[in-house]
């Protein structure tokens, strides 16, 4: 088949956009004539009724439609701004919620440094906030934010919770270093509350991720030492005052040597959980002179 015979049988395409602006023509021409002159006025009518009133309907019907997705894109941008003004003051509340709990949190602590105040109220004390630690789970070593202008001294007695935490280890002018009960250098002389056996508390971070420490050098020859017992700083101590809570006893068992006991306590100190501490401004040297 020739080209010329191909090219004959194609049909013939009029771009829509054409199509349109002929149509607007013929319907100008067609309304010009309908308002200058009533002739053909019947059939030009009939005409227009098939011609004008579905272009105009199709027009009426593409305005109401355009009008009406302007009209929720107008209702979609309030209620976007509504949303995030919504999110705006969840993300206040959020933030007031978290102050208000960290405030009870901190109350809370209060409260039982107050106790703990009350219970040793012999003793001369002043507040301080712990501001850092060494690397680890446990408060075995860390900075407060008292020091030697507030009277802070060496070997002074430190106090939280429920009872001993350690002592002042190290001091400058507004800092000093506390060493806790749990250190793995730590050696506390302690008794039995009940029956004022003398034990010694060593301190041991390993254990301490059992939530334990270790006594030994128990000497409990009467059997009358529990599972229980409250252990307290012991009158001997060199370093620390008297009657301060250690922790309670968890296990206990009769050494080879068939003279002595050991085992473990539970301390009465949160050691993973210090905020703030009490520390105790009279030195053991200096009431027993």
């Amino acid at each position: 088949m020739s080209p010329i015979v191909k090219r004959k049988r194609e049909k013939f395409h009029l771009p829509s956009k054409y199509l349109l602006l002929i149509l607007t023509f013929l319907c100008v021409i067609m309304m010009g004539i309908t308002f200058t002159t009533d002739y053909l006025g019947g059939s030009l009518s009939v005409v227009t009724g098939y011609v004008i009133v579905p272009f105009q309907n199709g027009i009426t019907t593409v305005g109401t439609w355009i009008s009406d997705r302007a009209e929720e894109l107008g209702e979609l941008k309030v209620v976007l701004a509504k949303n995030k003004e919504l999110e705006q003051q969840v993300a206040d509340l959020t933030v007031q919620l978290t102050e208000l709990q960290q405030e009870k949190y901190e109350l809370n602590d209060l409260r039982e440094l107050y106790q703990l105040d009350e219970q040793y109220a012999q003793y001369d004390k002043v507040g301080a906030r712990i501001i850092g630690k060494d690397t680890g789970n446990w408060f075995h070593s860390f900075i407060i934010d008292k020091g030697s202008d507030d009277g802070i001294a060496v070997d002074m007695n430190v106090i939280a919770g429920g009872g001993l935490v350690g002592r002042v280890s190290s001091v400058g002018p507004n800092w000093a270093k506390v060493t806790s009960i749990i250190d793995d250098n730590s050696n506390v002389s302690g008794m039995i509350l009940s029956t004022s056996d003398n034990l010694i508390v060593s301190g041991d971070l390993e254990l301490m991720e059992s939530g334990v420490i270790k006594f030994q050098q128990l000497v409990d020859s009467a059997n009358q030492v529990a599972v229980g017992d409250k252990i307290v700083t012991s009158k001997i101590s060199d370093k620390y005052l008297p009657g301060i809570l250690i922790g309670y006893i968890t296990d206990m068992k009769v050494d080879s040597n068939n003279l002595t006991k050991s085992g473990y306590l539970t301390t009465a100190v949160d050691f993973e959980h210090l905020e703030e501490v009490l520390i105790i401004k009279q030195l053991k040297q200096k009431i027993t002179q």
